[in-house]
């Protein structure tokens, strides 16, 4: 069995915001709750990391399908967008999330394969077949070194 493993780590640095640090990334992200929930205005949230993640991915993987294919777009974006619902008694959940691809081929014959390469990447995009999988917690807790008096 084939596996591979990710790993990103969080700092709190003050109020809701902090520096995410993927492993093997060279640039950090500098993240905060969304100002509606009291977080820093401007700044990637958990909400918009969770967005991207979903539409990157399903890029990557209409991509790496329109390769092996041999079709080749001319232009490829899209817009996702994430519905937060709150339910009383129970919280915030994610209610749909949307992603809005607009790919570009460049006869019209390619049509039908690029749409068809949609519906499969639909089906194989890992994170957005992942979005219902529990959620492990592997929590630490420490206390600060004592401060060495001079």
């Amino acid at each position: 069995m084939e596996t591979h493993n990710y790993k990103a780590t969080v700092t709190w640095t003050h109020d809701l915001t902090g520096w995410g640090e993927p492993a093997g990334v060279l640039d950090s992200i500098k993240f905060s709750a969304p100002p509606e929930f009291g977080g820093q205005p401007g700044l990637w949230s958990p909400e918009t990391f969770f967005v991207l993640a979903a539409n990157s991915c399903f890029m990557a993987t209409l991509l790496v399908l329109a390769k092996h294919s041999k079709l080749t777009f001319a232009r490829y974006e899209s817009e996702g967008e994430a519905e937060v619902e709150h339910i009383p008694g129970q919280g915030y959940r994610f209610k749909q999330l949307t992603l809005r691809p607009l790919v570009t081929v460049v006869r019209e014959s390619e049509l039908a394969p690029a749409q068809a390469l949609i519906n499969k990447a639909q089906r194989h995009c890992l994170v957005t077949n992942a979005l219902a999988v529990p959620v492990r917690v592997e929590a630490r807790v420490e206390t600060m070194a004592p401060a060495l008096h001079g």
